[in-house]
């Protein structure tokens, strides 16, 4: 496709002594058999086990790599071992950098399903934020001026929650059956974005691999095992330096 996305016991008032008695004596005979435990004896539930367990577990002290994109971050078509943000991870843990990828990519996204998320997935720490996003919106022929507002939402929004993290913007272009014009301009707003933000820019995250058969899935789109780890590749001599 491309070329070069979370619940006292209740009283129970009795009104006739007798009454009374005759119960008293049945609980004490089957008190031991058949009474329930109490609130306080009874087996946690597993919610409860587990948060009894979390709140001894240390905290995770690893520094997070946040992956946000479409279905190129996500790994469409291969295996979550194979895409090219845990490609990343085996990079950094063999190198014992000490930083945690989060893959949070989803297929189908445009940059306007990216904003509608992103506070959200800023409720956890990050420390490198790398955005992927615009594919979808190029393939649907999305005003470009749109995109180019939509991406810069998303980077003020990471700048404002965590200002000391750092950002990459990853440039995507499209096919050339969205006219020159389109594809051009299409191109430039990822160029203008990174120079506003002063921010490093992957020009083409498909560099190698869009539009070579072998690299690609059927559907010519997204890459195959072999082309994520030379997509892995390429985003690594960006990301590498800022850890």
């Amino acid at each position: 496709m491309f070329n070069g996305i979370i619940n006292q016991m209740p009283k129970v008032y009795m009104s006739k002594i007798g009454v009374i008695s005759g119960l008293m004596a049945l609980l004490a005979m089957t008190s031991c058999k058949d009474k329930p435990a109490t609130k306080d004896q009874q087996t946690p539930s597993t919610d409860s086990a587990t948060a009894s367990t979390n709140a001894v577990t240390p905290a995770d002290s690893s520094k997070r790599i946040v992956f946000f994109g479409n279905s190129l971050t996500a790994g469409y078509g291969v295996d979550p071992s194979e895409a090219f943000p845990a490609i990343i991870q085996g990079k950094i843990d063999s190198l014992q950098l000490g930083y945690k990828v989060v893959n949070a990519g989803l297929s189908g996204e445009t940059t306007a399903g990216g904003k509608g998320r992103i506070d959200w997935l800023l409720q956890q720490p990050l420390d490198v934020f790398v955005l992927e996003l615009g594919a979808n919106d190029g393939l649907r022929g999305i005003p470009v001026s749109e995109t180019g507002k939509n991406l810069q939402d998303i980077i003020d929004r990471v700048k404002a929650k965590y200002p000391q993290a750092k950002i990459v913007l990853a440039g995507m272009q499209v096919p050339p059956n969205m006219g020159s014009k389109y594809a051009g301009d299409f191109r430039a707003v990822f160029k203008s974005l990174a120079e506003k933000n002063n921010i490093p820019l992957i020009n083409f995250l498909l560099e190698g691999v869009g539009g070579v058969p072998e690299l690609n899935q059927q559907d010519g789109i997204h890459p195959t095992p072999r082309g994520h780890q030379i997509v892995a590749n390429t985003v690594w001599g960006y990301v590498k330096p800022l850890l």
